[in-house]
């Protein structure tokens, strides 16, 4: 499994694993799959993202996840980067499967 890096206050990388995709379903208090990337609340897109980079910083919280934002990018640029994390994640495993 990759990573997905974006610059905010430093280089951060998103990675999705097991662990992260819990988090997101205890959070959201549902399962990823039922999670639509397009309706999500502001709450939820800084769940989504602070999941996705927990594993580089424990300390890491959704509300200072949503300060980074606010002070070193914008929401589409950190969602885009987190969406294109969730396809790795999920991509790989579908293509091994396709090519063999």
């Amino acid at each position: 499994m990759g990573y997905t890096p974006i610059k905010l206050d430093k280089v951060r990388n998103f990675r999705y694993g097991m662990k992260a995709i819990s988090l997101v379903e205890k959070a959201l208090k549902k399962p990823i799959s039922k999670v639509d990337l397009n309706g999500l609340t502001m709450e939820d897109s800084a769940v989504l993202i602070w999941a996705g980079l927990a594993h580089e910083d424990k300390e890491l919280t959704p509300d200072r996840v949503m300060d980074l934002i606010d002070d070193y990018s914008t929401l589409p640029e950190v969602m885009e980067a987190a969406g294109q994390a969730l396809q790795e994640a999920f991509g790989s495993a579908e293509g091994s499967g396709k090519n063999e």
